[in-house]
């Protein structure tokens, strides 16, 4: 293989060396899809015409010299013309970016390989990076349908984190810049764009491409007159299924289904001749039909991706209070295919007096639209200059919220999100007090790789701890989620503050924290789009913000706690045993997991409390259980057990010994109105199934303990 002899990227020029490929090749110099990755080599192997085509060779070598994030007018005037005159130029930019935007991730050189070099994971070598950028700014000047599809593909692969999640880029910088294309786009193209930042801004969780993807919404919100939540939701597609949220696609004598079921739930099923219901493609389908079969089974995959963006998406605007029109409202949201099966499964509020009075409801539809019905029967018709938006509990009154919680439970309607059940945090006596912050979660001892992997899943962003300088303390930051139809210029934005701080111990991950302990919430609103942050008081927080910043952090402390790790009390010991040695570090925190495994409820743990109380009596075992303040009680044939709400750990009676298990989600069909599968509620249900039957446990850690302390 011949190596190049110079190459220097990123400053206009490129010098030629040899090529890497013999002859009836490509013809392209080494340092042109080199061979310091997987992608280089592959390209050439796979389209050796194409890119042995007159005028190939001095288009990409154009392409090699965009080492920036942006292209310059003149590099894009040079660019179009070196495409123009390139005989297979647009087919060429097509297939190199659909090759990245399926490129695996696999160990990667740099730009100079030498003896003895780390291999680091990623997509793409330095200099090929450098090329695929290039061919991202040559694609922003061509009009064709590929162009958005094939560009937002790439971001999406080189934001993705390594290993499929996190916040470090398979290659940030072809994503940055993949990021800054999608905004240069109007018209059709810029709501294809919309569609694909969207999807970006609901899975990717690099700090640097976020920042991107919210430029590129504004830049291209800004040239339709739209904000750039109302461009994303024109931009939702529905894969071509109707009003139910299905799509029926006929295969010869068969037909495949495409469908949604609420609250958002994607299928693939097929049905025979003779109407029956099949689980798998049968054999004619995939013999006759493949190519049919394969475009079923893509959009069933797309679909799946983009479900949780637009779950993600209305958590933000009930977070936010957006409000809509009808004539916005019923298109993009109740009707919608895709966004309608989780809407609708959502609770509502209507004003028709232009927003002074609301009123609450589930849709409903009329034989002129829709309707809004109440809890108590009653039904609003949502009409021509109507206002809607999404309905919180921290507006309604409790016993409004409770109507709502047995109204939900009673239809068995599950939410995609909790909404009815969703906490709210008040101001409490000492945070009026201390007036700039509150301490409400401070002192608490968490898992720090967990609790950061939840708070990066939920936007918060922030330094990272660990036993380096400057890491012994850091403050995770997310801005809210600020009204749909308010322009970026418009208004205050806010954002919360969380305090972390490095806890001294004798393990930790390469150098990263393995505890955190927790410290101060606080708050600052920023006017305008590009005015400085400002510590706000927490009484001048608008109270759902407040409290959907205060759900977050109890949220993360109510997962991440070492209180809610059943199997953290008796680890010390085992090290010890193990160790042959006196090791108590691991125990320092005794006394902080049994107050937080047995103690108080927290705001989370309260509304798990209120959803067992109307749950609980639908069960086979509600004649065997009992709510008190904060346990499940539960009367087995031979003890009875208390599980504590907040923290899942349970106690036998009456001596109070603890009893670890580790139990899966609920294993019979128990509603839960707005949980998915492993959650706590449904592992205190799982354990309350479980410890009501003690008798036919086969598990001897589990009856070992029970018999032994009866």
């Amino acid at each position: 293989m011949g190596l190049p002899s110079m190459q220097r990227f990123g400053e206009g020029t490129v010098t030629m060396g040899t090529t890497t490929d013999g002859p009836g090749g490509t013809g392209l110099p080494a340092e042109l899809l080199d061979a310091y990755d997987d992608f280089g080599p592959a390209m050439r192997a796979a389209h050796v015409g194409l890119l042995a085509s007159p005028g190939a060779t001095a288009f990409l070598a154009h392409c090699a010299t965009q080492g920036k994030v942006r292209a310059t007018k003149r590099w894009r005037r040079e660019a179009a013309a070196l495409l123009a005159g390139a005989e297979r130029g647009e087919e060429i930019v097509r297939v190199l970016l659909d090759g990245m935007a399926g490129q695996r991730e696999h160990p990667v050189t740099g730009l100079s390989p030498v003896a003895g070099e780390a291999r680091a994971p990623g997509i793409a070598s330095e200099a090929n990076e450098t090329l695929v950028r290039g061919l991202l700014w040559a694609a922003a000047d061509l009009g064709a349908e590929w162009v958005v599809p094939s560009v937002g593909g790439v971001a999406l692969n080189a934001a993705t984190g390594l290993g499929g999640s996190g916040g470090t880029c398979r290659n940030g910088r072809i994503a940055t810049s993949a990021v800054g294309v999608l905004g240069e786009f109007g018209g059709a193209q810029g709501t294809q764009a919309a569609q694909a930042l969207g999807r970006l801004k609901g899975t990717v969780r690099n700090r640097t491409v976020l920042k991107g993807v919210a430029k590129s919404l504004e830049a291209v919100a800004e040239r339709s007159g739209l904000t750039p939540s109302m461009i994303r939701e024109r931009a939702v597609p529905t894969f071509g299924l109707d009003a139910r949220g299905i799509r029926d696609e006929p295969l010869g004598a068969y037909t495949a289904a495409l469908s949604i079921s609420t609250p958002g739930t994607a299928s693939l099923g097929f049905r025979g001749p003779q109407g029956r219901v099949l689980r798998s493609a049968p054999k004619p389908v995939r013999d006759e039909h493949g190519l049919e079969l394969a475009g079923m089974r893509e959009a069933l995959k797309q679909l799946r991706a983009l479900l949780p963006v637009e779950r993600g998406r209305l958590e933000e605007h009930l977070m936010a209070g957006t409000r809509w029109g009808r004539a916005d409202w019923e298109p993009y949201y109740i009707d919608h295919p895709v966004t309608g099966s989780l809407a609708r499964a959502l609770v509502w509020e209507i004003s028709t007096d232009g927003g002074t009075g609301w009123t609450a409801g589930l849709p409903e539809r009329t034989g002129g639209g829709w309707a809004l019905a109440g809890a108590n029967g009653t039904a609003v018709p949502v009409a021509d200059g109507a206002l809607l938006r999404l309905w919180h509990p921290v507006r309604a009154s409790p016993d409004d919220t409770g109507e709502w919680r047995a109204e939900l439970v009673g239809r068995g309607l599950r939410q995609p999100f909790p909404q009815v059940f969703r906490e709210v945090h008040r101001l409490t006596p000492a945070e009026r007090d201390t007036g700039t912050h509150s301490e409400r979660f401070a002192a608490h001892i968490l898992h720090y790789p967990r609790a950061r992997a939840l708070m990066v899943e939920r936007g918060w962003a922030g330094p990272q701890l660990g036993f380096f300088s400057e890491g012994q303390q850091t403050r995770m930051l997310r801005e809210l989620p600020r009204p749909g139809e308010l322009h970026p210029s418009d208004g205050e934005s806010w954002r919360a503050g969380f305090t972390l701080a490095l806890v001294d111990q004798q393990q930790s991950d390469g150098g990263l924290a393995a505890l955190c302990s927790t410290g101060r919430l606080c708050f600052e609103r920023r006017r305008g789009l590009r005015g400085a942050w400002e510590r706000a008081g927490l009484t001048d927080v608008p109270e759902r913000a407040r409290s959907e910043a205060a759900r977050d952090v109890d949220l993360f402390i109510g997962a991440a706690s070492i209180g809610a790790d059943p199997q953290w009390q008796g680890r010390g010991e085992d090290l010890d045993r193990d160790r042959g040695q006196e090791q108590d570090w691991d125990r320092v925190y005794d006394t902080y997991w049994n107050d937080w495994a047995f103690g108080e409820l927290t705001e989370s743990a309260r509304i798990r409390r209120e959803a067992l109380a109307l749950l609980l009596p639908r069960t086979r075992i509600a004649d065997r259980t009992e709510l008190t303040d904060r346990w499940l009680r539960v009367r087995g044939e031979l003890r009875t057990y208390r599980i504590h709400l907040g923290s899942g750990n349970i106690l036998l009676e009456p001596d109070d010994a603890h009893l670890r298990i580790v139990a899966d989600p609920t294993p019979e069909a128990v509603f839960l109105p707005f949980e998915e599968d492993g959650g706590l509620l449904s592992v205190i249900l799982a354990k309350a199934f479980l410890l009501a039957d003690d008798d036919r446990i086969a598990d001897r850690t589990i009856t070992g303990p029970v018999r032994r302390a009866g």
